[in-house]
């Protein structure tokens, strides 16, 4: 009984200590991911702010203001 309660501890002390090697991801994954995020969201900014995508988004909450049910 003793060993085989020793040998499940062991499997999972050895699986968490494999699970801290591959934890996550390192600085310059973490600064790629930020850099890459930004870049999208300006780019989302200036779509959203432009004047015909600010027109036609106006035009269709308008549309759905003054609709009839």
């Amino acid at each position: 009984m003793y060993q085989v309660v020793r040998a499940r501890l062991r499997a999972l002390v050895c699986r968490v200590r494999a699970a801290r090697r591959d934890a996550g991801m390192v600085t310059s994954e973490y600064a790629t991911g930020i850099v890459a995020a930004v870049a999208f969201a300006v780019v989302l900014y200036k779509v959203v702010t432009s004047g015909a995508v600010s027109a036609e988004l106006q035009s269709i909450v308008k549309e759905a203001l003054n609709a009839r049910m």
